[in-house]
């Protein structure tokens, strides 16, 4: 399961229309330094579905909408703050029609940041734990990014050497906290290659626009050129969760945003967000939520 109702500080919001095609990400360290910390700004997170070898530690400052991580499926907002592994597919993307800009600290780097196995020597104990979580990406929680903003905008501006003793440092600090949750399921893949990349990111792209109507295999399958049968082992293996249940992720995520910003009856925002059947809807929604439409309002309300 991927949402919690006790993450009701995050605003549920859904994907930018725009996603290109999923890809690979060749990531280069600046000459003279071991590691890569920038800022980006930008009107909306445009990266597509990709992976890197490199690791990733990203800080969310400014932005909302959702996060996809392997298979997971969540909403995000300024705040976010997580840790993806080598190879861990992944992409933000922000709220449809947002005002606002986005704004993140990122830090990357490979396997030999400070040498070839260096990992392995005891005192990066800790670490080495973390980074193997890491293959299933870590999501800490909203407390552990405020009590780091400082930090990490401190370490984005200083010189080399203290920039990179003191991301060491933190990356320590973070490995003994254990206020975090892990994204992906445990017997997620993350092997997939460029061709079954760019399927899943025109998956995506699909449920996007159109979550909201009837969602035939058949048509989702064409989409990739492939048959039905052979479709849905493909998303079974690449995403360890069948079409539906993601679809499903996809408009219950939805639902919560509508829970949240309006007053609408909460039929009219099932069948607005592709629900056919409001007993089918309710499972679903207690399914992912463990509470009901009304109750998630009301907890949402009393906070």
């Amino acid at each position: 399961m991927f949402f919690y109702v006790e993450s009701l500080s995050f605003i549920f919001l859904i994907l930018n229309k725009t996603c290109l095609k999923a890809q690979f990400e060749k990531i280069s360290a600046p000459i003279h330094s071991s590691f890569k910390a920038f800022v980006y700004e930008n009107e909306n997170f445009n990266a597509p579905w990709h992976f890197h070898p490199e690791f990733e530690l990203t800080f969310i400052e400014k932005g909302e909408g959702i996060r996809y991580v392997a298979n997971s499926v969540q909403k995000f907002n300024a705040g976010d703050f997580v840790l993806f592994g080598s190879n861990l597919p992944h992409c933000w993307k922000n709220t449809l029609n947002s005002e606002s800009s986005v704004k993140s600290l990122v830090f990357q780097w490979d396997e030999n940041l400070l040498g070839i196995d260096w990992i392995n020597k005891g005192e990066f104990y800790h670490i080495k734990n973390l980074l193997a979580k890491s293959s299933r990406g870590i999501k800490f929680n909203d407390n552990v990014g405020e009590a780091y903003y400082n930090e990490i905008v401190d370490i984005m501006n200083k010189p080399s050497f203290e920039k990179l003793i003191s991301f060491i440092q933190l990356l320590n600090k973070l490995a003994l906290i254990n206020d975090y949750e892990l994204l992906s399921s445990e017997h997620f893949s993350g092997s997939l290659n460029i061709k079954a990349n760019a399927r899943i990111d025109k998956v995506y792209e699909y449920i996007h626009a159109h979550y909201d109507k009837k969602i035939v295999l058949n048509d989702v399958a064409s989409l990739v050129s492939m048959g039905d049968e052979a479709f849905c082992r493909f998303f079974k293996k690449s995403l360890n969760k069948s079409l539906f249940t993601f679809v499903n992720e996809y408009r219950i995520n939805v639902v919560c945003k509508q829970l949240i910003e309006t007053n609408k009856q909460v039929s009219q925002i099932a069948y607005e967000c592709g629900f056919e059947s409001l007993p089918y809807f309710y499972k679903q929604f207690q399914k992912f939520m463990n509470c009901s439409p009304l109750q998630f309002r009301k907890n949402y309300l009393n906070q």
